[in-house]
């Protein structure tokens, strides 16, 4: 999906400015903190995955997205999930209400316990496969340019490049499909692309490794 979230190795973007890691609050404000407990509880209910997340926080406004802080555009995306999910009403959204009694028997709520195991245990993307994979290290490979409005993890920046395979990382679950709620593995490998060919001239000497699964990638005839 293309839009505003996508702003990774984009040219002329404006500088980065960060402020020194040293010095960076791990929240700005108090809400900040609030939302990011939301967004972990409510995760927790099992209603959504992670990619689905990922997906809500892309469907906004690009501009409203490029606006936004950080934490505003993870609570456009709970918002989003929990109307869609049935979990509240607009109503009760509106009142920052709590979820409803309608829905509470159908959900399986963590104890402190679980929920700090879950955090700790993370959830791994590795899936079993008896499929081949198609590509293999030191392979050139060329990016597919995505033009479907949903979920995908390969960068606008990449799309359209050539790369060669680096690694073959075996198969996960693929983050396309898992934003649509359905589960399956593909293989994923390490492209290195070379600077110069994702950014011209001026970023020869440059390489860069990024992580892409296979359907984003074509064969390329030697």
């Amino acid at each position: 999906m293309k839009g505003g979230h996508d702003l990774g190795g984009q040219l002329e973007m404006g500088p980065i400015n960060p402020e020194p890691e040293s010095q960076e609050p791990v929240f700005h404000d108090d809400w900040e903190r609030r939302v990011f407990a939301l967004t972990l509880a409510t995760g927790m209910l099992g209603k959504w995955n992670i990619d689905e997340s990922r997906h809500a926080r892309e469907r906004q406004d690009p501009l409203t997205y490029v606006q936004n802080s950080y934490y505003e555009n993870w609570l456009e995306g709970l918002e989003k999930l929990l109307l869609e999910k049935g979990l509240v009403d607009t109503e009760e959204l509106v009142l920052a209400a709590n979820i409803s009694s309608q829905t509470k028997e159908s959900l399986s709520v963590p104890t402190p316990n679980l929920a700090t195991k879950i955090l700790a245990s993370g959830m791994p993307s590795t899936m079993e496969t008896d499929s081949e994979a198609l590509f293999c290290i030191g392979d050139s490979v060329l990016v597919k340019a995505s033009e479907t409005a949903g979920h995908t993890r390969a960068p606008k920046y990449t799309q359209g490049v050539i790369g060669t395979v680096a690694a073959q990382l075996g198969c996960h679950s693929f983050p396309d499909s898992n934003a649509q709620g359905v589960h399956e593995g593909k293989h994923l490998y390490r492209v290195i692309f070379s600077g110069s060919d994702l950014w011209g001239s001026h970023s020869v000497g440059a390489e860069v490794l990024v992580d892409l699964w296979e359907p984003y990638l074509d064969v390329v005839a030697n």
